[in-house]
């Protein structure tokens, strides 16, 4: 008798453990989501490197911090650069001290000609004053000619003047070309060694926010050190897999829903877009969990989603394509 209510209390005790079971295997149910694919969400994250070696003089940037684009975040030691600029200046200022102005020494010349050019008219008009007596038998052939003599050895001074002035503008020319043509290289030079000062700050590439902060301010920075990770985190993109039994039941632009973790049993819904879709297969990642499991090869696609300031690169989201 003993033994009958004894049998009869442990199918009691396994008909309730049952019971549980079957609440808790529909309450699971209930709970899980029955989405099309899965994934990580990701964005474009962009190394900020030293662009120049020197000390960092000042790098106040922060990890969380948003930084927008084209701000100086730093200042990296480039005094000795700024050295070889004034050097360089200097150079060119010494050339430009060689060259000559041809303006003073030809006006002196030009001087002289306009008192040849003076005379010269004065003895034509004196020829023809003589010209005039010579037929009324006034003058002497003499005369004329000495007149003559005197207006063709003046004619020949103004040539010589004229000539004197053009070829020392020419000389003049040709030296401070020779000057200037030492002078482009050494402007060319300042251009390069500013270009290097330039870079002694550190411009921030993008709108983002500061992920990894890799260096503080007084170390050494050389050129290609990294300095800062930053990514724009207004829209991030989920990484997720498909089958390619799913290929045919989407599409690039396509509007899907994305859900993430709202606590232990809930969801939070986001609008998102298609934005690619991978042309090759590959084996399924381990980590990733596809709707048929038994599939070898999936297909990536990257879906677009508005950041509400809530969702995190790393964090796991789930897709409904309809």
């Amino acid at each position: 008798m003993d033994s009958i209510v004894k049998k009869a209390k442990a199918s009691m005790v396994l008909s309730a453990i049952a019971f549980s079971g079957i609440l808790l295997l529909s309450s699971c149910n209930q709970n899980k989501m029955n989405s099309d694919a899965s994934g990580v969400f990701e964005s474009d994250e962009v190394i900020v490197s030293a662009q120049q070696s020197g000390q960092l003089l000042s790098f106040p940037i922060q990890e969380g911090d948003t930084i927008a684009k084209g701000v100086v975040v730093g200042n990296i030691d480039i005094s000795n650069v700024e050295l070889q600029k004034q050097q360089v200046q200097a150079s060119i200022q010494a050339l430009k001290e060689k060259t000559t102005n041809p303006v003073p020494q030809t006006e002196l010349v030009k001087k002289q000609l306009i008192v040849l050019q003076a005379q010269l008219a004065q003895q034509e008009r004196e020829k023809i004053r003589t010209e005039n007596l010579l037929k009324a038998d006034a003058a002497t052939q003499k005369q004329l000619d000495d007149i003559n003599a005197l207006i063709d050895q003046l004619q020949k001074q103004i040539a010589v003047s004229q000539q004197q002035i053009a070829l020392d503008q020419s000389n003049i020319a040709t030296q401070n070309r020779t000057i200037f043509s030492e002078q482009n290289p050494l402007e060319k030079s300042v251009a390069q060694i500013q270009d290097q000062i330039n870079k002694g700050q550190v411009v921030n590439p993008i709108n983002g926010t500061v992920l990894i902060k890799y260096t503080l301010e007084g170390e050494m920075a050389t050129v290609g050190k990294a300095l800062y990770k930053i990514a724009n985190l207004d829209t991030l993109t989920l990484r997720a897999y498909v089958t390619g039994n799913q290929l045919s039941s989407i599409k690039l632009g396509q509007q899907v829903k994305v859900y993430t973790d709202d606590g232990a049993k809930n969801y939070k819904e986001y609008n998102g877009k298609i934005t690619w879709i991978s042309d090759m297969s590959e084996f399924t990642p381990k980590t990733i969990q596809t709707k048929d499991e038994r599939a070898d090869l999936v297909y990536a696609i990257k879906i677009r989603v508005k950041n509400d300031g809530y969702l995190k690169l790393g964090e796991y989201g789930e897709v409904k394509f309809n």
